[in-house]
């Protein structure tokens, strides 16, 4: 199967249902962003904290893996250069559909988040890397590729899953029941049934692979990135979100 082809276009599909990491920023929260209020999400509902962003007036900013119209507009109201590098053409539109209906100026790239050589060494003095890394089955090259491109001392803003949230029985989960059933590490591709798995794809949903926190946290440190900055997010529309925080943020910086 070729993945990538596939999760575009479950992503493109995504738009048009309307999911929540698809919708637009609007014209108000631009507006904030133009006056220093700045509220980017890497997680499902804690705001970047002001004080992990470095200068973005002029600053080359990445977005990585992060179309939908949502982290590269606001940053781009700041006066950052923002190039937005996502899979799916349609989260790519969301993005421009913005830029022009508030005049701003985005670098639009199409690509696979594992892949950057369209991008100069050295590029970036800042990487936002909202949760998105689950949609591909080998995350250690992501954060190679995201410190080549990285000035020395630039940041890398990211969010993901934490690994313990596919323990659970996704059916039971939906449910408001937690059943734990599946070994980590977890990937729809094995762990669905056959039935199941095709009932997944004939519904164009995105496939999904669970990473360690080794891969997410000891990956970025393999790469020579400094951790300096870390939080954690529950899901409020999930039932696990009533006992633990199952996302995660980080900054880091180029050493």
């Amino acid at each position: 199967m070729d993945i990538r082809a596939y999760n575009r276009d479950a992503w493109n599909r995504q738009v048009v249902r309307q999911n929540p990491w698809t919708l637009p920023v609007s014209h108000e929260e631009v507006m904030a962003a133009r006056q220093g209020d700045l509220r980017i999400l890497l997680t499902p509902t804690r705001f970047v904290p002001l004080d992990w962003f470095p200068p973005l007036a002029g600053a080359e900013v990445l977005c990585l893996a992060s179309g939908g119209g949502q982290q590269g507009p606001l940053l781009a109201a700041c006066g950052a250069r923002v190039t937005v590098f996502d899979n799916s053409p349609a989260q790519l539109a969301q993005d421009q559909q913005v830029a022009e209906r508030e005049g701003l100026n985005l670098t639009l790239v199409e690509g696979d988040m594992r892949d950057l050589s369209v991008f100069a060494d050295a590029a970036f003095d800042l990487i936002v890397h909202p949760v998105s890394n689950v949609f591909v089955p080998d995350v250690l090259p992501v954060w190679r590729e995201a410190s080549r491109v990285l000035r020395r001392g630039g940041v890398l803003l990211a969010g993901f899953n934490n690994p313990v949230l596919y323990l659970f029985d996704f059916d039971e989960l939906d449910q408001g029941r937690l059943v734990v059933k599946n070994k980590l590490p977890y990937a729809d591709l094995t762990h669905l049934s056959p039935e199941k798995l095709q009932q997944f794809m004939d519904e164009g949903l995105p496939l999904e692979w669970s990473h360690s926190l080794e891969e997410q946290i000891g990956g970025q440190l393999a790469a020579g990135l400094v951790l300096t900055g870390f939080y954690e997010d529950v899901d409020p529309t999930s039932v696990l979100g009533e006992y633990i925080p199952s996302y995660i943020a980080t900054r880091a910086v180029k050493s």
